[in-house]
């Protein structure tokens, strides 16, 4: 591409300080170095951390800085030593990087690659930024910085997709859905013929109802303050939803009460402490499992 090894000016949403709204300015994104990535970003998601960052609750941040990092895009340029995509190639970025060759990788029971242990995740692997504005260097964000038109990324947070993958999409997978899927999939091993609960029908919560759904649940239940997503929970496979505001009783004790001996497994997407809590009521004594997102 004729962009190939050059400075791209774009716009981008950048976070001067804790507590500030975003600033939509021109930045300057540099090429990408020895194995990064350079990629135009077609469409990204709004995460629940992001919230909370705008919130100032996570104020161990470096500022500015371009935050993002449900992301998906197609690859612009590539540096020295990239061998897993080239340009032109669609992709989606990933938080949680995998390099596949350290030990957590390696280890079907885990994913957290040990470089993200190990690496500042505002910089690149040489300790600067590939973001400027107005001659200031702008700080990364989990090695994905999505909410600009153009990012670098490491390649060990890129994966390749397929080409007829609609990126409005697929860029959920980078963090909403795999968390939901893969907690019912991967962590809960949810077994076919189980009872399973949800609280919480969001996007995180839904992809948990789907993960139910693929692992072979019986029943999947549907608990949200909220009615209007009880239509698409069950279009994805929830077989029954209730709203605890509409019930006499809480909700855990319509739940224990309805399935004889209790909720098998119990997913809770909402990341407050308070249901969490009142959530292990409902579930079978035989076995006690509570996967809980935090946003």
């Amino acid at each position: 591409m004729r962009t190939t090894g050059q400075v791209i000016r774009c716009k981008a949403a950048i976070l001067w300080k804790p507590g500030a709204p975003f600033s939509i300015g021109e930045v300057e994104v540099a090429p990408p170095k020895a194995k990064e990535v350079r990629i135009k970003v077609v469409a990204t998601g709004l995460c629940g951390t992001e919230m909370k960052v705008l919130g100032s609750k996570h104020l161990d941040l470096l500022y500015p800085t371009i935050l993002g990092h449900e992301g998906a895009g197609i690859v612009e340029s590539v540096g020295e030593g990239v061998s897993t995509v080239k340009p032109g190639d669609k992709v989606i970025t990933l938080f949680l990087p995998q390099c596949g060759e350290c030990t957590s990788c390696l280890n079907s029971e885990g994913n957290f690659c040990i470089q993200f242990k190990q690496s500042k995740t505002q910089l690149m692997s040489d300790g600067t930024s590939r973001f400027t504005c107005k001659g200031k260097s702008i700080y990364h964000f989990g090695n994905t910085s999505t909410f600009s038109e153009y990012t670098v990324i490491k390649e060990i947070s890129v994966a390749k997709i397929d080409a007829v993958a609609p990126l409005e999409k697929v860029c959920l997978i980078s963090c909403g859905f795999s968390t939901g899927f893969g907690a019912a999939i991967n962590t809960a091993n949810v077994t076919p013929g189980s009872t399973c609960a949800v609280f919480g029908l969001g996007g995180v919560g839904l992809s948990v109802v789907m993960g139910c759904k693929a692992a072979g649940a019986a029943r999947i239940i549907g608990v949200d303050v909220n009615k209007e997503k009880f239509k698409k929970a069950q279009e994805l496979g929830a077989t029954e939803c209730f709203n605890p505001q509409d019930l006499k009783k809480p909700i855990q004790e319509v739940l224990f009460d309805m399935t004889d001996a209790g909720i098998d497994f119990c997913f809770e997407a909402i990341g407050n402490l308070d249901v969490l809590a009142g959530r292990a009521d409902s579930t079978s004594l035989n076995w006690l499992l509570i996967i809980w997102q935090r946003s």
